[in-house]
């Protein structure tokens, strides 16, 4: 009877302490796993396939990249009166880091300066600090809008003409055979699971995708563009990356499916102008492009709300930042552990657009 009544115990107090036990967030998963995706792929790309940048190009970047995310973080969180979001130990200053990291880590991947740090520093400044000076307020919450390592590799071929995109050989040059096939298989693979999984981001690359093919066989159709030239990026380790892993940025995509099929068609329909015209580098041009737009479109929501509810109310007396969050905190500490799906549904819901 004792032995039933204690192994009773036990399980409520195991079931208390699993239901007691905060759900991981989803978006930290993914963040957490692409982070390692894209530091494995780099220490790998330097050692075994063949990158040519400069062994110092990434420690150089995720230097520049960890100093200005918490100097920022630091500064604007002094700015607005609430707690920085890197406080907390260091499993949160991590957690703040991640996409920081993969920020840094993609600029020195696809850009190509020879053995020069500057280019590479100047795309991740731009990118880390294009997210506290380029925000649009969306249901409420204040978001940073333009993909942050994609603006800063294009407003860095745009100010340097003499810096290029790596070669796309570079990705499989040490390498032959088989491998020269697994090596993309792979990449393709593991950003396929974890859009699929953790971002949800595969309507975003189903309409990437099919626009990019259509588009394609429009230009083929309407100039003297072979079809096979027009098809033949989708072939390159350069298109996977961009596909899986910076086309689907979390942050500054949308998270309803219908609007995804439309940002990827969009973007397809932007490189599609743009190669026309024969602008080089169109892949990273065109998302900057479409990045715009959904910002200025946003922006003008969220005027048109705010413009609704003072008419509404117009005695409605505006929440101060430092107010806001400790309200958002009273409402998280207040609300149950969820689990990892309902956080998911919850974040979506959450940014709507």
């Amino acid at each position: 009877m004792s032995s039933t009544t204690s192994s009773t115990t036990t399980g409520a107090t195991t079931a208390a302490a699993g239901a007691a036990r905060p759900a991981k967030d989803p978006r930290v998963v993914a963040l957490r796993r692409f982070a390692i995706s894209i530091s494995a792929f780099t220490l790998l790309g330097h050692t075994v396939l063949g990158f040519e940048q400069a062994y110092a190009t990434p420690v150089v970047a995720l230097a520049t990249a960890y100093l200005l995310e918490i100097g920022l973080e630091t500064l604007d969180a002094w700015a607005t009166g609430r707690p920085r979001k890197y406080a907390g130990g260091p499993r949160a200053l991590a957690e703040f880091l991640l996409p920081a990291h993969i920020t840094a880590l993609a600029c020195a991947m696809l850009l190509f300066a020879d053995s020069r740090l500057g280019p590479v520093v100047f795309a991740v400044t731009i990118g880390i600090t294009s997210k506290y000076l380029v925000r649009v307020r969306v249901n409420g919450r204040v978001r940073h809008v333009l993909n942050p390592s994609n603006l800063g590799i294009a407003v860095v071929l745009l100010m340097f003409p003499w810096v290029g995109i790596a070669p796309p050989y570079q990705f499989t040059e040490w390498i032959g055979g088989p491998l020269d096939w697994v090596v993309p298989a792979l990449i393709l693979a593991s950003g396929t699971v974890l859009n699929a999984m953790l971002t949800r981001k595969m309507p975003l690359i189903a309409g990437w995708v099919g626009g990019f093919l259509l588009q394609a066989v429009l230009r083929a159709s309407l100039t003297d563009t072979a079809v096979l030239s027009a098809l033949l990026p989708v072939t390159g380790v350069a298109f996977v990356l961009f596909t899986n892993y910076m086309i689907t940025d979390p942050g500054t995509t949308p998270v309803r499916p219908r609007n995804q099929v439309w940002f990827g068609l969009a973007t397809a329909a932007a490189y599609g102008v743009l190669v026309s015209f024969h602008v080089v580098f169109g892949l990273f041009f065109a998302l900057v492009a479409v990045c715009v737009l959904r910002a200025i479109g946003l922006a003008f929501l969220s005027f048109r709300d705010r413009r609704r509810v003072d008419a509404a109310d117009p005695a409605a007396v505006p929440v101060v930042p430092a107010q806001r969050d400790a309200d958002a905190d009273a409402a998280g500490a207040a609300a149950a552990p969820r689990s990892a799906g309902a956080a998911g549904s919850a974040g979506s819901a959450g940014e709507g657009r």
